[in-house]
């Protein structure tokens, strides 16, 4: 286990490298190392939501980012929104390593730390909670996420998910509609699928 992204202390050596990606209207740098989730590029679930996420109608508060792995979703929607954001991940190289780009991309309206998922997070009054979850850690896991969002976002919040169809988004979906009473598929591309749940 302790070779996968989703564990918390990978033993495998470092392998570090830096490379740069558009997103939201910003070119960020990003320091990426071995034993991290889509360490040589952005992941396009990851653009996808991205993308489509929008903080125009939430409510005040901030946003949480579960599974931030280097940090792309969580930092640029920090930029893009000039909201907080806490971003969580098991994996504490991964922290670290969203830490370093937090600096180096100079944003600072972020709190980073180790959590396994909601575990260490004590904030519940967020707007937003946005995941891109690790799929490989298992079905469970997914669906802790989905539950535990509920009671840490005030109301009006949402849920954001990127998840392929094929590795389980109608599964995803039906969770979120059971926890929030709605779930929306807000877009669609290449077989991924956002989803969106608001607490009403």
């Amino acid at each position: 286990m302790g070779n996968h992204y989703y564990t918390n202390q990978p033993e495998v050596e470092h392998n570090r490298k830096q490379w740069e990606f558009p997103l939201k209207n910003k070119t960020f740098s990003f320091i990426t190392d071995s034993n991290v989730f889509s360490k040589a590029t952005v992941d396009f679930g990851s653009r996808v939501l991205i993308e489509t996420f929008t903080a125009t109608n939430l409510p005040e508060g901030g946003i949480l980012d579960v599974g931030c792995g280097y940090g792309p979703i969580g930092l640029s929607l920090a930029f893009d929104t000039n909201r907080m954001v806490e971003m969580v991940d098991i994996n504490e190289r991964a922290v670290e390593l969203a830490k370093e780009n937090a600096v180096l991309n100079k944003i600072d309206n972020v709190k980073i730390y180790p959590s396994y998922i909601y575990e260490s997070v004590e904030n519940n009054q967020f707007a937003a909670v946005v995941s891109n979850p690790p799929i490989r850690a298992g079905k469970e896991v997914v669906h802790t996420i989905i539950s535990g969002a509920f009671d840490k976002l005030v109301k009006g919040g949402t849920l954001t998910i990127v998840i392929q169809k094929k590795q389980g988004a109608p599964s995803a979906q039906a969770k979120m509609d059971e926890v929030f009473g709605n779930a929306e598929i807000v877009k669609k591309e290449k077989g991924y699928f956002i989803i969106v749940s608001e607490k009403e």
